[in-house]
């Protein structure tokens, strides 16, 4: 079987499983380095890289020596906090202190989010634990209601279309009786509707009439049998 040599692609969140995160931290702690490695030998940069693992463990990479990189850092900001003006110094504090802020909002947030989906609920305490029960079974009586609101209007609409439905086949039908009503008096035969005021024996006589007799006949032929 050959392969596509596609990588699929990982989601770029928190990963829940601790031995997983674990091995993805070492994997990707490898390869940052190697990178800032290669970025310090191609550009000729001087590169500094610190990393703290969540257990607290600190992982360092430096191109000359972390000592050194740090202090050009140092030396650097100094330089720009004399050439900005008081101004700009507030405002930046001000800038950093809202973006902190607001970063610290996103993170809490994020963490209520996925404590409701059932997530990280091991740091709660109880009575945290029972907050967050009161919540959910707050927000799952809000849905149950509007559920069962919705529910009921589908049902009401049914029962109008039923109503209509049965109106309509009731038209039907008395269309359809009138129309066979119709068709029964347009299709008798007219040669047996007596008219008004007519008997039955003056219409069968009027119809059938009766033969004629030949008695005149016979008396000529025997009175001239006798003559004779």
């Amino acid at each position: 079987m050959v392969g596509t040599g596609k990588r699929e692609r990982i989601a770029i969140r928190r990963i829940d499983n601790l031995a997983a995160r674990q091995v993805t931290f070492s994997k990707r702690r490898r390869g940052l380095f190697k990178k800032a490695e290669e970025l310090s030998i191609l550009c000729d940069a001087e590169v500094g890289l610190v990393v703290f693992s969540a257990t607290g463990k600190l992982f360092h990479f430096a191109s000359s020596s972390m000592k050194q990189v740090i202090d050009r850092y140092d030396s650097h900001s100094k330089t720009l906090q004399r050439s900005e003006p008081q101004s700009s110094q507030l405002q930046s504090h001000m800038d950093d202190g809202t973006c902190a802020r607001l970063k610290e909002e996103l993170a809490e947030t994020s963490l209520k989010l996925r404590q409701m989906r059932g997530e990280e609920l091991q740091r709660l305490s109880v009575e945290q634990l029972q907050e967050l029960e009161k919540t959910l079974e707050s927000g799952l009586g809000s849905v149950l209601k509007t559920k069962s609101q919705k529910i009921l209007d589908e049902i009401s609409g049914l029962e109008r279309k039923r109503t209509q439905l049965i109106e309509e086949n009731s038209r039907l039908k008395e269309q359809v009786t009138r129309m066979s009503r119709m068709e029964t008096q347009l299709g008798a035969d007219p040669e047996f509707v007596y008219e008004e005021g007519q008997s039955s024996e003056s219409v069968t006589n009027t119809s059938y009439p009766r033969p004629s007799t030949d008695t005149d006949d016979c008396s000529d032929t025997s009175l001239r049998l006798g003559s004779k």
